[in-house]
């Protein structure tokens, strides 16, 4: 991660959701690195033991705070050079069940996030979008000038943080980047949620010698990309060119695999023959995703170094450590 050099060593960064999946993986690089990171919190689906790690380190501080809260957010931008906001309430399910939540978390809190940005002069505002703006575009793979209807609120959410950012670069300046996450997976995704994601729910059930449930004919395909590629695009995000403000990417790996597929490599990589149990699509899901990240290599020099097998032995790798049994 040579770019990482062209960073001033007295950089500070912010990282909202910090605690969680992304933002603490994000968090670990930065101090790896020996920059100076601020995490906002509220708790909601990060994990303390996320960061406990980080705690003793006198170049990390957290604040235990919501985004929702407007104090709170100009309290957190204060000094910040760069921001990678994750904090947000995932889950198409979750946002269906449960709108206005997720609206105000993630949509009002990234406004408020944004404002803050803008009034205390942070450099760069890179923010988490998502895959779920394609809606029901059949177009693949996906690119990001052609989106179709909105399937979820959680993707409503997400458009319009997409709509904010553009507007506060050509009203105020602010210097804005958006990154459409496709499918990440990786250590600290939590398995445990009703909301959680299909790679840690599988390990999970595997591990422990059940079997999961794959919603619908299983047919259905995803861009998977493993949480170091993510990390890359962060900060490369956060290192691009003033002319890049405004846009949103494509972060992924511009491939494809079927859940079906994904449970066989599970299965074969754990060396187990349980078979999977098969149930009704979920509501909101869209049936195919996969990414054109040629608009992020191009913008962003983004260039993701960890294949799905590699990020995949990771994973289980990780998840053998930590899960099994729980």
């Amino acid at each position: 991660m040579s770019y990482i050099r062209h960073f001033k060593p007295d950089s500070v960064f912010l990282v909202t959701g910090g605690a969680g999946f992304i933002g603490s993986n994000i968090v670990e690089k930065l101090l790896e690195n020996d920059f100076t990171v601020r995490v906002v919190d509220n708790f909601s689906t990060g994990k303390r033991s996320n960061i406990e790690p980080f705690l003793s380190n006198s170049s990390f501080t957290l604040i235990e705070g919501d985004i929702r809260d407007e104090k709170t957010c100009m309290e957190s931008c204060e000094g910040v050079d760069y921001i990678l906001h994750q904090g947000a309430l995932g889950s198409v399910p979750r946002s269906i069940e449960d709108p206005l939540t997720s609206h105000n978390v993630n949509s009002t809190g990234t406004l408020n996030m944004l404002w803050a940005a803008h009034k205390k002069n942070v450099r760069k505002f890179v923010y988490a979008s998502s895959s779920s703006v394609y809606g029901d575009n059949p177009d693949l793979p996906k690119v990001e000038e052609k989106t179709g209807m909105l399937l979820s609120p959680y993707a409503a959410t997400k458009m319009t943080n997409e709509h904010y950012a553009s507007l506060f670069h050509q009203l105020y300046g602010l210097e804005t980047v958006g990154l459409r996450y496709f499918n990440v997976f990786g250590k600290h995704q939590d398995p445990h949620s009703v909301y959680a994601a299909v790679i840690p729910i599988f390990l999970k059930k595997l591990l422990n010698g059940e079997s999961p449930v794959i919603h619908g004919n299983g047919e259905q395909s995803r861009d998977f990309t493993y949480i170091e590629n993510v990390i890359e695009a962060n900060l490369k995000s956060a290192l691009s060119p003033s002319n890049v403000s405004g846009m949103a990417f494509n972060i992924s790996l511009g491939d494809r695999i079927t859940l079906n597929k994904l449970y066989q490599v599970l299965t074969e990589s754990l060396g187990v023959t349980i078979k999977a149990t098969y149930g009704p699509p979920r509501p909101g899901d869209i049936m195919h995703s996969q990414a054109d990240i040629s608009k992020a290599r191009k913008y962003l020099q983004y260039d993701p170094q960890y294949s799905f097998s590699k990020g995949i032995e990771l994973t289980i790798d990780w998840y053998r450590e930590n899960l099994r049994g729980k």
